[in-house]
């Protein structure tokens, strides 16, 4: 905590560019939390790749006016809250700020529908490693794609934060696992999380390997998390009425906002094409959403379901979080940094002094 207790440290860009570039450590108010909110005194940051848009000025679904902090996930314990949320006071919880922004500060604003309960018999870094990579797998692989024991699936970018939670959900329930990673070493990762086979795209032809693994027939569930550079050959990995996971536009983020899709394509293919967006909403919310925009948004409930499945799953040690390095709040931009240039395995967890 900073020197005066009405203000905090927090990373801000003041205009858009490189991490290292435009990412400032400064002094600024502590905030309030209002209606339907709670404020995390915040222990540990996760990094995210999305948190790149923020800096880099990428593509955003919403542009927040500069100057401001990136950080899209917080994990902390509650300090204050808003009208009618006292009994959140105290929790330890991980949570997603307003905005899926302002996490990169000592304390965090966030919605009580993104809000979760974190045991404290799951200790940092671990427990801070949990909530968005393990909520969007299952999101993908079982409320979409309603993945079942005995079928396959092919997980792209398997040693990332939401393809090593993939890999372990999937093998925990009984599938047979592909991963695709782009190193020998995150390679020997992916099996270490269960994937049955894992391929290195960058030297191997993933499609080829899959289909001959499959006997031809392709796999029932592809988990994509890349996006454009992997999507038709992806296609080609699916069975017949097999399911196709958008979970993500990591290869190309531009995309996601353009007519790119071949309707014949998918019609030729005979298979079934599932988006999958992790923002868990009051149901208030999610009413305003699917009348107004036209859009379905998962509610808090379903959120706070799947938590307890994870954290189940992880006291019982049928799945870990994959933490492949733990830094200090100071070294946040050069993370990020790294982030960027692919460098990193699982999650990167800023800690904070």
């Amino acid at each position: 905590m900073s020197s005066s207790d009405d203000l905090m440290r927090a990373w801000r860009t003041q205009r858009y560019g490189q991490p290292l570039e435009v990412l400032k450590l400064e002094e600024v108010p502590v905030p309030s939390p209002e209606a339907d909110e709670v404020r995390v005194k915040v222990q540990a940051i996760p990094l995210n790749l999305n948190d790149l848009e923020r800096v880099t000025g990428g593509n955003m679904m919403v542009r927040p006016e500069l100057p401001y902090s990136p950080g899209m996930e917080v994990m902390g314990v509650v300090d204050a809250c808003g009208p009618g949320m006292h009994e959140w006071l105290g929790r330890r919880v991980a949570a997603i700020p307003r905005g899926a922004y302002g996490g990169y500060a000592e304390f965090a604003i966030c919605p009580v529908a993104s809000t979760f309960e974190i045991p404290a018999s799951i200790p940092l870094p671990g427990a801070a490693a949990l909530y968005f990579p393990f909520h969007l797998a299952w999101l993908g692989l079982f409320d979409r794609a309603e993945l079942k024991a005995g079928e396959s699936v092919l997980v792209h970018a398997g040693a990332g934060g939401s393809g090593s939670a993939a890999i372990q959900l999937a093998a925990d329930a009984g599938a047979r696992v592909f991963a695709t990673a782009g190193t020998d070493e995150k390679v020997e990762m992916c099996r270490a999380l269960g994937a049955h086979v894992a391929i290195n795209y960058a030297s191997t032809d993933f499609s080829e390997v899959v289909l001959a693994e499959t006997s031809n027939s392709g796999v029932d569930v592809v988990f994509d998390n890349v996006g454009a550079s992997v999507m038709e050959a992806s296609m080609k990995c699916l069975k017949y009425n097999g399911r196709y996971l958008m979970m993500g536009f990591a290869s190309d983020k531009a995309v996601a906002d353009e007519k790119f899709l071949v309707p014949r394509r998918i019609a030729l293919g005979n298979f079934k094409m599932c988006g999958v967006l992790l923002a868990y909403q009051s149901p208030e919310a999610v009413d305003f959403l699917k009348t107004g925009m036209g859009w379905n948004f998962p509610p808090r409930e379903l959120g706070e379901r799947i938590m307890g499945e994870i954290v189940s799953l992880v006291l019982a040690g049928r799945v870990k979080p994959v933490v492949g390095r733990v830094v200090g709040f100071a070294e946040i931009p050069s993370s990020l940094d790294s982030m960027a240039r692919r460098e990193s395995v699982g999650r990167t967890i800023a800690t904070v002094d």
